[in-house]
């Protein structure tokens, strides 16, 4: 029988370490988080990130900008985060709005505070296998697959998804476990067929239930990154992931749903990555 992989369960236990640990510190790591305009979807995240953040015992820093917000503007507010010292975590909300170059923002982010590993700096160090701060989906998944696969050696993972927010880091970090890593997308050829070799599959293409229950590997582990919402009728809708779930499920080994599989670990992990800098930081004064 499917056994379902509760990221929910997963992250409260994650965030509960991490407030442990805040609390033997003797300074207070501070998360800084950066909203542009008044997306809904950005507003209710960014709430949840501060409560969360407030919650483990750090300090939250919310600077909320108007939408009409200038480049220049934005990246003096990043310059001044990064020379402050209660702020060592940085998250700049994506989407911003269209006339601002998201590039060059994140570019700015001192890669030490880069707490979401956006950064060319961070993206490298993880390529090159040195330290640094993974993006907060990926390591999520990370977790997620090291509590289930304790050695995930010599498995084959495929990543469906390219990405440099999800499917490039996730990549890494399997390679990193010893896996036998496949990078796919929605253009590779014969993707049911590869998707089948995988003990380890990863969805992260950002198409609603685009893998089907056939594409998997009989016992395979699935981590479904995707969060799309599709119609339910009568004018209301549901979210879904990138996999059908139910199709999956009963050919999967494990699988997490959506919602509350991945979902919930992007923020833990985001407190995580706050509290690895602030040590760093603080270790290094």
């Amino acid at each position: 029988m499917t056994q379902i992989i509760d990221g929910k369960a997963y992250a409260a236990k994650l965030r509960a370490a991490i407030a442990a640990e805040v609390a033997t510190l003797a300074f207070k790591p501070g998360l800084a988080v950066v909203l542009v305009g008044d997306d809904p979807a950005s507003k209710v995240y960014v709430a949840n990130k501060a409560r969360q953040t407030v919650e483990v015992g750090m300090r939250s820093f919310e600077h909320r900008l108007p939408a009409e917000t200038t480049q220049e503007a934005l990246l003096a507010l990043v310059r001044q985060l990064n020379a402050d010292p209660a702020v060592h975590g940085i998250l700049v909300q994506l989407p911003l709005p269209k006339h601002l170059n998201a590039e060059a923002v994140i570019a700015a982010i001192s890669p030490e505070k880069d707490v979401d590993g956006l950064t060319v700096m961070n993206a490298g160090r993880l390529a090159s296998g040195a330290e640094g701060l993974v993006p907060c989906t990926p390591l999520g998944c990370l977790l997620l697959l090291q509590d289930n696969i304790p050695d995930m050696t010599g498995l084959h993972a495929v990543v469906v998804g390219r990405s440099n927010l999800v499917g490039k880091p996730v990549a890494q970090l399997l390679l990193q476990q010893n896996c036998t890593v496949t990078m796919a997308h929605s253009k590779t050829r014969d993707l049911p067929g590869l998707c089948r070799t995988a003990d380890i599959l990863v969805a992260a293409v950002g198409r609603p239930e685009m893998v089907k229950g056939d594409w998997i590997k009989p016992g395979a582990v699935v981590i479904d990154v995707g969060i799309n919402r599709v119609p339910a009728g009568e004018g209301k809708s549901r979210l879904v992931g990138d996999v059908a779930f139910a199709e999956a499920a009963s050919v999967a080994g494990k699988i997490t749903p959506v919602p509350g599989g991945v979902g919930p670990m992007t923020i833990a992990c985001l407190l995580r990555n706050t509290l690895t800098a602030a040590k760093r930081l603080h270790a290094g004064r």
